[in-house]
């Protein structure tokens, strides 16, 4: 039994993981929002100086939950490439070198904001790509916040992070909103910014830190 916090989504148990996912265990599902692939290869391209080698450290990441995990199915909540300017030759190569080693795994992509400029991945990605609402079983996967009659949503775009603050020190950390017909989960991709929230009545926040998931306190 995972000892990561998950809450019940109209039935279904999904866990949150500190990586920044959610888990359908019975699914062998994992699902991300916000990966932003080649957002590094775009500030490059536009003349900013920023570091190498995100892509690299997004699939590593993701491949250490595969593997844990025994994933079988991926869903990604939209922007899964950041923008045309980013889809350099080489974040497009080491995207479809590393689907080559997991051919076996079923991709959806849920189209965000990001993806309708940048254009759907490339077809030796081998995604199946759709529009939001996706729907499957009781969930309903988006990127845009929103509720789903008859469904509980899954969402994205946001990139929720809470500001900790405690003596004159303060941290901002990822985090999942939890709310009574819809989750949000934290940004995974690792060049990404945060969006500062703080719970409305009914919410839940949970905390996602280097190997854990913190409830915050009521």
């Amino acid at each position: 039994m995972s000892d990561f916090p998950s809450f019940d989504a109209d039935g279904v148990q999904l866990s949150m993981l500190p990586e920044r996912a959610l888990l359908w265990r019975e699914q062998a599902m994992l699902i991300l929002a916000d990966v932003h692939f080649g957002k590094a290869a775009a500030f490059r391209a536009g003349g900013i100086p920023v570091p190498h080698g995100t892509t690299q450290a997004n699939l590593a990441r993701i491949d250490a939950l595969v593997a844990r995990h025994g994933v079988q199915r991926i869903v990604f909540l939209g922007d899964f490439l950041h923008a045309r300017s980013g889809r350099a030759p080489h974040t497009l190569a080491t995207l479809a070198q590393w689907r080559a080693r997991h051919a076996a795994l079923e991709l959806t992509l849920v189209r965000g904001n990001h993806d309708s400029h940048a254009g759907d991945p490339p077809p030796e990605l081998d995604m199946q790509v759709v529009d939001e609402p996706w729907r499957l079983g009781p969930l309903a996967f988006c990127h845009h916040p929103q509720t789903v009659a008859g469904a509980f949503a899954l969402v994205g775009h946001l990139h929720p992070v809470y500001r900790l603050a405690a003596a004159g020190d303060a941290l901002r950390l990822p985090c999942f909103v939890v709310d009574g017909r819809w989750a949000m989960l934290p940004a995974f991709g690792e060049f990404t910014g945060g969006y500062r929230v703080a719970p409305a009545p009914g919410q839940r926040l949970y905390l996602a830190a280097d190997d854990c998931v913190l409830p915050l306190p009521d």
